[in-house]
């Protein structure tokens, strides 16, 4: 059952077999992912249809070492023009890479079971609170907009050191075709409930323009 598929030479059969357990599993592997991860139907769909693509192109090189740096040379020119994606989405590229270098051996008993259990895995983590730190709980993203002729070194300092526990620049971007600043900080609060007050003081200071206060997130874009 955990032996290749393959023989010597690739059957259509096997090659069928490979086809039909790597997308099956590759689909149902996304439809588990796609219960914890935020991400359009399109990348689903791509990590749907990678361990087929990977095994494929594994089964067509097949030990031949020209065939092998000929696709190696093809994907080398491929251009990733998109951002970079979230830890959740590279690590289900990952896995769905990793399994189908599993079919394109031919081993689909071991591609279809490393789907499956690592999707099931990725719930149950994804579940769990044990890497919530009640430290980085409080954690948030504030961004403030200010008159490009206002000095933002040090302007909201006092109103940082009363309202909050800690502050860290994470930040600054002209906007509005340069007549303004954005800065962003990371920050938390002494006390939740007085958000308000804190965010009417800042008001005061910025000219009464833009203010956001967010859940921080490690790789949000910052500006």
């Amino acid at each position: 059952m955990f032996d290749s598929i393959y023989s010597l030479s690739v059957t259509p059969t096997q090659f069928f077999i490979m086809a039909c357990a790597s997308l099956f599993s590759g689909v149902l592997f996304s439809y588990l992912a796609s219960f914890r991860i935020r991400a359009n139907r399109r990348f689903f769909i791509v990590t749907s249809l990678i361990p087929f693509v990977v095994g494929m192109v594994l089964t067509f090189v097949n030990g031949n070492i020209g065939a092998g740096v000929a696709f190696g040379g093809a994907f080398a020119l491929i251009r990733f023009r998109s951002a970079q994606g979230t830890s959740d989405e590279i690590a289900t590229i990952l896995i769905t890479m990793a399994s189908g270098v599993a079919f394109g051996m031919g081993y689909v008993a071991y591609g279809i079971l490393s789907l499956l259990v690592l999707g099931l895995i990725f719930l149950l983590l994804s579940s769990l609170k044990i890497f919530d730190h009640a430290s980085l709980m409080g954690e948030k993203l504030l961004r403030i907009t200010i008159p490009e002729s206002l000095d933002y070194t040090d302007v909201f300092k006092d109103t940082f050191d009363h309202y909050l526990k800690s502050v860290e620049n994470a930040g600054v971007k002209t906007t509005g075709m340069g007549s303004m600043f954005r800065l962003s900080f990371r920050i938390r609060m002494k006390n939740p409930s007085e958000e308000k007050a804190f965010i009417d003081e800042l008001r005061t200071r910025n000219g009464n323009l833009e203010i956001s206060v967010l859940p921080y997130v490690e790789n949000q874009t910052q500006l």
